[in-house]
């Protein structure tokens, strides 16, 4: 039994007395090595998620939470994949559930068909072409209480509406969109957010501890302990675009992703720059210690199909020694790792480039490295786009080995945008993607 299933036995006791999760989740697919030449990246096996109806999943950990999932299966575990200790063992976490866009009178809505949904930790096990859900862990205020994935601040964030766009739905303080996991030595696990974006210490059992947000922010009214520790220039975040990818370095430090560039001076800027940024947070001073440049490549270079600068994102980041990182720069379609080495020499925490009001910002510098920013260097390791096999959207990557990666896709709970994503019966029109745990060997190991 999973450590983490401890004082957690009635819960499994009221899946098992329903529908199993193990059993709802097993779907055997064909996990056969796509051929490859010898000497390059090759997809050695693929797993996937059979169909778990989202309201079995969501009321078997917090009941009556999910009242209709109005078809929905659960997906969007693909957020982020880190190992859980076993073989073919990981943990993963949703995002804030089910969302899309629908138009209306020339404006774009952002949809919540299941409100109730909320965010959870859910340990996998791939087994030959099945992926298994072992346990899952809901995450839940001081109270208890479901955290939801609904907007937290009116004029900060999207405003939230049903299923169809045509009911605004309540914005929620406590609400999370988490992205990237890893979890600590003494079993609890730390998360990454895009509304704030914010930080998330998590206990084993999923009660939020603290939440750690830029300065400034002003969040008020949550069910648990907020601290403004983050550089407040992270209050110019892209909508959505806020942390993807975390990493625990091996000093027990971790290592947060802005998945795309600020918005700074505006959001024109913002769409049309190359620069992000990462932080290094201490674990022990509760506090962050380095923040760091970091330059995408042309998009046309990540993916030849986009010509869109704005579609780059940072969306994981994995450790792969002292001070080494794995980062994956994608867009939706394609996707690229490439190793930094974090230096001192490369930290700009508390340089003008922290002041919004400095001219011409980071994001609008068109080489960031001529004007003195000391831009993180990094070395290809592996274009996914060109080894076969690999689904598109892949938000999460393990290291499994010295040779091999374990490679998560986001589904999107197998939503659409548009008003044709639910039939007239308000049911999800599916589409079709579903949640795949893919291995990828590289010859020359990371």
């Amino acid at each position: 039994m999973s450590p983490y299933a401890a004082g957690r036995r009635s819960v499994h006791r009221s899946v098992a007395a329903g529908v199993p999760l193990a059993l709802l989740a097993a779907l055997t697919v064909a996990g056969t090595a796509v051929g490859a030449p010898s000497g390059e990246a090759r997809v050695t096996g693929s797993a996937t998620l059979g169909d778990i109806p989202l309201g079995t999943f969501s009321n078997a950990l917090l009941p009556g939470t999910v009242g209709d999932d109005r078809g929905v299966d659960l997906g969007g575990i693909g957020s982020d994949i880190y190992p859980a200790g076993r073989k073919g063992e990981f943990w993963t976490v949703t995002d804030r559930g089910p969302n899309g866009q629908i138009k209306v009178a020339g404006e774009k809505r952002r949809t919540f068909p299941v409100p109730g949904f909320d965010p959870a930790i859910v340990r996998i096990r791939v087994s030959g072409g099945t992926v298994k859900v072992l346990d899952a862990i809901p995450i839940t205020t001081s109270s208890g209480k479901p955290v939801t994935g609904l907007s937290n601040q009116k004029g900060r964030d999207e405003a939230p509406y049903s299923y169809d766009a045509s009911t605004p739905l309540s914005y929620n303080p406590n609400g999370l969109d988490t992205e990237g996991i890893v979890r600590a030595e003494d079993g609890s696990f730390w998360l990454v957010d895009e509304y704030g974006p914010s930080l998330i210490h998590v206990s084993a059992r999923g009660k939020i501890l603290t939440r750690y947000v830029p300065k400034g922010l002003g969040l008020t009214g949550a069910d648990y302990r907020v601290v403004e520790a983050l550089p407040a220039v992270l209050l110019h975040r892209k909508i959505n675009r806020g942390f993807e990818g975390l990493a625990q370095l091996p000093g027990g430090d971790l290592v947060m992703a802005v998945q795309s560039p600020l918005s700074l001076p505006d959001t024109d800027a913002g769409e049309e720059s190359l620069t992000t940024r990462l932080l290094r947070f201490s674990t022990k001073k509760r506090a962050v210690t380095a923040e760091y440049a970091y330059r995408f490549d042309p998009v046309s270079v990540v993916d030849p199909s986009e010509d869109d600068t704005s579609e780059l994102k940072i969306s994981s980041v994995v450790a792969v020694g002292r001070d080494r990182l794995l980062v994956e720069e994608r867009t939706d379609k394609a996707a690229r790792l490439q190793v930094v080495k974090l230096t001192r020499g490369a930290d700009i925490l508390g340089d003008k480039w922290d002041d919004d009001t400095t001219s011409p910002s980071l994001e609008q510098l068109d080489d960031p490295a001529a004007s003195g920013v000391p831009v993180l260097r990094k070395r290809l390791v592996v274009d996914l786009g060109t080894v076969k096999g690999v689904p598109g959207k892949i938000e999460g990557v393990a290291r499994v080995d010295h040779d091999t990666l374990a490679l998560i896709n986001d589904n999107d709970f197998g939503m659409t945008d548009g008003s044709e994503a639910f039939d007239a019966q308000g049911r999800l029109v599916d589409s079709g993607i579903e949640t795949t745990v893919t291995y990828v060997r590289l010859p020359r190991g990371i």
